[in-house]
């Protein structure tokens, strides 16, 4: 079965959960329901054999209801078929995790949380991955500005030369360990 066959099954399985289909360059994308998300790529898991999650990922449409959308990419090592399942998220509305489908998933729904502030129900480590615990925004929001916010972080402080600082960079090869052997400038520390 190829990709064309699959979505035409999986809409007449799914029926009105699945909002809308598209073919763009042989590349195949369904829009679902969040309700109905996670029981069709249950089904896409178990019954099509999309062994491999690709990517989750996100979308931000700052001004339109509703505001977000969470994209599954999918492969099938058996059948060397690709899917696309799309579906639209209102603000602060939960999702429900796929990371009990596809273990891989757990650190791709971490960093949609982190960046986005989308949370995922049931996740079971929904924690921050990127930035520290208590940073109060979600940088790849389109409200997030482009220059940043200030941070009450500390700068971080070196005891020696930092690695990949004032160059030339030298290797040590034959180092007794990767911390000396790793590229880094080679000025006597003062």
């Amino acid at each position: 079965m190829n990709a064309a066959q699959m979505v035409e099954a999986l809409k007449q399985k799914f029926g009105d959960a699945v909002l809308e289909t598209k073919e763009f360059r042989g590349e195949h994308t369904l829009v679902v329901k969040l309700a109905s998300a996670k029981p069709l790529l249950c089904y896409c898991h178990d019954e099509l054999n999309f062994d491999y999650l690709i990517d989750v990922s996100s979308l931000d449409y700052m001004g339109k209801e509703p505001r977000f959308e969470m994209v599954y990419e999918l492969y099938g090592y058996g059948h060397l078929q690709y899917l696309r399942v799309r579906t639209p998220v209102a603000e602060d509305v939960e999702v429900p995790t796929v990371s009990d489908i596809w273990p891989t998933a757990n650190w791709h729904e971490r960093e949609v949380y982190d960046m986005m502030g989308i949370k995922f129900s049931g996740h079971p480590d929904m924690r921050r991955i990127l930035m520290w615990e208590g940073y109060p925004f979600f940088p790849l929001r389109k409200d997030f500005p482009l220059e940043g916010k200030p941070s009450d972080m500390p700068d971080v402080g070196f005891t020696r030369v930092a690695p990949m600082a004032d160059g030339p960079f030298v290797t040590t090869a034959g180092a007794p360990d990767t911390q000396a052997r790793e590229p880094r400038s080679r000025k006597p520390v003062e």
